[in-house]
């Protein structure tokens, strides 16, 4: 089973690194984006189960972005972000393809509550609680790791580095999609994403094979399987 995606745009970096990071820190698999040219070209190619949007993105306002993912077919529950809490524009917005709202500031128990309501709804994507791959596995809730049953202390960086990896066992990953798994842990650029794959790769090789793979001038790669 895989995690819930969820898409967070919003204008304000302040506001998305904090959900982001929350919502990461929580087990789920999260993009960003900052106006609404980006929210839309998100959900086209990663296909969120769920869009966290704020009402006055940049580029556009909230509802006109909802209206253009109802309108291209996605079918990702939409929750508005707003600062303004009057009953008939709240309404007025889930009626233009919203599911749901919250007022901002956002108060993250209640995020992590409507959040978690949506991704369990029947029908829904199921959220994984551990990830596995060949000897390796992690618990989302702990961020605890075993390789062939050993621990391995992994520091926030490498944890949300490995995550992502395990989400996507054999496919390469490019660096700039490694630094967002990153975000709020450290540096994004391509020489933190190469040292933290560095500090990862050495602490999981020393209890078995190899199993991250270098794609020379574009990423990294978990090995489909081992040898």
């Amino acid at each position: 089973m895989t995690s819930p995606r969820i898409l967070v745009a919003d204008e304000q970096p302040a506001v998305v690194d904090l959900l982001s990071t929350v919502l990461t820190f929580h087990g789920f698999a999260v993009d960003t984006a900052a106006t609404a040219a980006q929210a839309v070209a998100h959900t086209t190619v990663h296909r969120p189960d769920l869009v966290l949007l704020d009402v006055m993105l940049s580029g556009g306002a909230g509802v006109d972005v909802a209206r253009r993912l109802r309108a291209g077919g996605s079918r990702a529950d939409v929750v508005f972000l707003t600062a303004r809490d009057a009953p008939a524009d709240l309404v007025a917005r889930v009626a233009y393809g919203g599911n749901d709202w919250i007022t901002k500031p956002v108060d993250l128990g209640v995020l992590l509550a409507r959040v978690r309501g949506l991704a369990h709804r029947p029908g829904a994507a199921p959220q994984a609680r551990t990830l596995r791959h060949a000897d390796v596995e992690l618990d989302e809730d702990t961020l605890r790791v075993r390789r062939a049953g050993a621990p391995v202390r992994l520091s926030p960086a490498e944890a949300g580095l490995l995550r992502h990896f395990l989400r996507n066992p054999g496919r390469v990953l490019p660096r700039i999609e490694l630094g967002e798994a990153v975000r709020g842990h450290g540096g994004t650029g391509t020489d933190a994403v190469d040292a933290y794959v560095g500090s990862l790769r050495h602490k999981l090789d020393r209890l078995g094979p190899p199993l991250i793979v270098t794609h020379r001038g574009f990423g990294y790669a978990l090995r489909a399987g081992l040898r």
